[in-house]
């Protein structure tokens, strides 16, 4: 009879046990942000749509006949910590035609993602590193805002999240009141782009993943 209390106490262990580890499973999947509302987003389940490990850490997004300036955008995945290179990031892209169109709507973004004419997976590999061969996306018509990528995010065992859109520093729409509504989420999305000497665009962007 006395074993009786030992094997209570041995499955009671062993309980609670099972149930750190669960709670920290499910922690790593529900990691608490800094940012408050980091994963409140439409769109966001387009990153589960491919897996990492069958995605290249580069992604040509339109297809060959797309009309527009040829534009290559890359740069390399942080932790938050800022010096941790961060692989096995799904990175999502989306955006309009040379004409600021999407697919299905001859209007503004009012489709969502479904609609996007150009859109495209990648995978972060080891060193963190990306690149998007794509092209240079025109603003909505009569919206009053930048031409821009949408990017969203997904780290391996972590909710997806959105990132500030790529948008070009030349654009006539980047004015004082739009730097100062940036979120800054994954760093700056302005971009200074430059010549790629044969009639494209080359830009370069370092993202930081949210806490």
């Amino acid at each position: 009879m006395k074993a009786l209390p030992i094997l209570v106490l041995a499955f009671a262990l062993s309980a609670s046990a099972c149930a750190q580890s669960t709670q920290q499973e499910a922690g790593e999947a529900d990691r608490p942000s800094s940012r408050p509302g980091l994963y409140q987003c439409d769109g966001c389940e387009a990153t589960e749509e491919r897996s990492a490990a069958d995605l290249d850490w580069r992604v040509t997004l339109p297809p060959e006949d797309e009309p527009g300036e040829r534009l290559v955008l890359s740069g390399q995945v942080f932790m938050p910590d800022g010096t941790r290179a961060a692989p096995n990031v799904v990175l999502y892209f989306h955006q309009t035609n040379a004409e600021g169109y999407y697919r299905s709507i001859n209007s503004t973004a009012r489709g969502g993602r479904s609609d996007g004419m150009i859109e495209g997976w990648l995978a972060t590999n080891e060193a963190g590193r990306y690149e998007v061969t794509t092209i240079k996306p025109a603003p909505y018509p009569d919206a009053g805002l930048p031409a821009h990528i949408h990017v969203y995010v997904k780290e391996p065992e972590r909710r997806p999240y959105y990132i500030d859109d790529f948008v070009f520093e030349d654009d006539p729409y980047i004015t004082s009141a739009y730097r100062n509504r940036q979120q800054l989420r994954g760093g700056s999305g302005i971009l200074d782009l430059t010549p790629d000497g044969e009639g494209g665009w080359l830009g370069h962007r370092d993202l930081v993943l949210e806490w």
